[in-house]
């Protein structure tokens, strides 16, 4: 490896997808989006579906990765995906038709919200999402209910706590 270089690999699990010395890498998590540089500490984490920026040479290249995880440790990041896209692989009217295909499904979801039929559904919509953010054309935000990383459940009607009159609220002074 070169002097003040980290080392991106990218595995599927058709093999290995990209290799290359590269300046610095950010990606994102499931925690929120980390960089890394040279001489970063080890790390341990879930990916999360979006995209993968990096710099070789002065020249910022982007990948879309799939849910994963990533490790980094002594100059290295290894990420272990299910998928991995170019920008020129993109296909912008096929993605656009899949990501219309899949909202009108979670649209009209009778099924269990959080059930695994629905979380490959989301994970089907966010990796639309994804590829057509790196393809430079970005669909409007989305975020579902009982999305594994979106917006909490609504509270039970039981558990909604509803103010009681008391006599802590000061009333106005008529005056």
């Amino acid at each position: 490896m070169a002097q003040g270089k980290v080392t991106l690999e990218i595995v599927t699990p058709q093999g290995l997808a990209l290799r290359e010395e590269v300046d610095d890498v950010t990606a994102p998590s499931v925690s929120g989006e980390f960089g890394v540089l040279p001489g970063h500490l080890p790390l341990l984490a879930a990916l999360r579906t979006g995209i993968v920026a990096y710099h070789k040479g002065g020249v910022e290249k982007k990948l879309a990765v799939a849910e994963g995880f990533v490790e980094v440790k002594d100059d290295r990041a290894l990420l272990l995906t299910d998928k991995v896209i170019t920008p020129e692989a993109v296909d912008p009217v096929r993605v656009r038709l899949e990501l219309k295909e899949v909202d009108d499904i979670l649209d009209h979801y009778t099924g269990q919200p959080g059930s695994p039929e629905w979380q490959a559904l989301v994970a089907r919509e966010l990796w639309a999402a994804a590829q057509l953010e790196l393809y430079g054309d970005p669909p409007p935000a989305t975020q579902r209910p009982f999305e594994e990383f979106g917006p909490p459940a609504p509270p039970e009607e039981d558990d909604v706590a509803l103010p009681r009159d008391s006599d802590e609220h000061e009333k106005p002074a008529a005056h």
